[in-house]
């Protein structure tokens, strides 16, 4: 017997469920939703394979191997362990690039005795600063391509050191001294081989870069000799080439110690570990070098007003 209906009601059909309509409560599941994305692209390191463990010390934040340099790259649009030194350094050579082009405007015109070697001098070194940073930046954003690919890019991130430790004291030894392209070539040639990139060697490698960050100690004392403190001062900036060495030094320190990961496990992770510091270090050492080429600059010119420096 079929059941009776009481007459006049309806059976209501169950809605289906709407989406949010609330335009901050769907910008809150998209970020969510985003975040947890995210957290599903990287990997710890015991999932890493045996090419790509460099550093014990930092144990979560990996991205999966890519074998692909789309989706390598792709990887700049969220937050991993090699975000900030990605970052820091792309950001640090289109810096310099764009200032360099604005400096050349700015000398030509204001600085009628400025010469061609002028140019020449602070042009190695902003090609110096542009080329290290711009290499190491696209290195560490290929670094979970493939081995064949990290292995030329590693050489490649070492290359741009050099080119912008010789760089740097390119126009500060022209105002001051002398040159030291030979032993910046033969730490390039170094830099180039296979052992040199090994974990092992991490130690080696920091004591190069500070051999060479720190080459520029002899003629300085040379002209202490001969012009005296003050003097040099004047001539080639010397407290801020100090100040610029210290930082590359105290920068290859805590990198070679692997501090402070290696005394906080994962907390420094994706901010603040060695490699991270020490790539801050080398763009705030760049632009004191600069600071302090401009005051140099300046008093060889003739220049009271210090444009460059202020």
């Amino acid at each position: 017997m079929k059941e009776a209906t009481p007459t006049g009601l309806r059976h209501r059909q169950p809605s289906p469920i709407q989406p949010a309509t609330d335009p901050l409560l769907t910008t809150a599941q998209k970020i969510e939703n985003k975040i947890e994305d995210n957290f599903r692209r990287v990997v710890d390191w015991n999932d890493l394979a045996p090419w790509r463990r460099d550093n014990a010390f930092i144990h979560t934040g990996y991205r999966p191997d890519s074998n692909s340099y789309s989706g390598s790259f792709a990887s700049l649009s969220y937050l991993h362990n090699e975000s900030v030194n990605i970052w820091s350094h792309l950001l640090g050579s289109l810096f310099f690039l764009i200032f360099g082009v604005f400096l050349y405007h700015e000398v030509v015109p204001r600085y009628s005795s400025a010469t061609t070697a002028d140019l020449r001098a602070f042009g190695c070194f902003f090609a110096g600063a542009v080329a290290c940073m711009g290499m190491s930046a696209t290195y560490h954003a290929l670094s979970n391509h493939s081995p064949a690919v990290a292995r030329w890019g590693n050489k490649l991130d070492y290359t741009g050191i050099v080119l912008l430790i010789v760089g740097s004291y390119v126009p500060a030894l022209y105002y001051g001294l002398f040159k030291i392209s030979l032993l910046g070539i033969g730490c390039g040639v170094v830099s180039w081989l296979e052992v040199f990139r090994t974990p092992a060697w991490r130690p080696f490698r920091a004591a190069m870069f500070v051999g060479l960050g720190t080459s520029g100690v002899v003629p300085v004392v040379h002209g202490l000799v001969i012009y005296g403190r003050a003097e040099l001062e004047r001539r080639m900036s010397l407290s801020w080439l100090l100040a610029h060495g210290a930082m590359y030094v105290f920068g290859a320190f805590l990198y070679a110690a692997r501090w402070p990961e290696r005394s906080y496990p994962k907390r420094f992770d994706i901010w603040g570990s060695s490699h991270q510091i020490f790539h801050l270090f080398v763009v705030m050492a760049a632009a004191t070098h600069l600071y302090g080429m401009g005051r140099a600059f300046d008093y060889h010119h003739g220049s009271e007003a210090a444009c460059l420096a202020n």
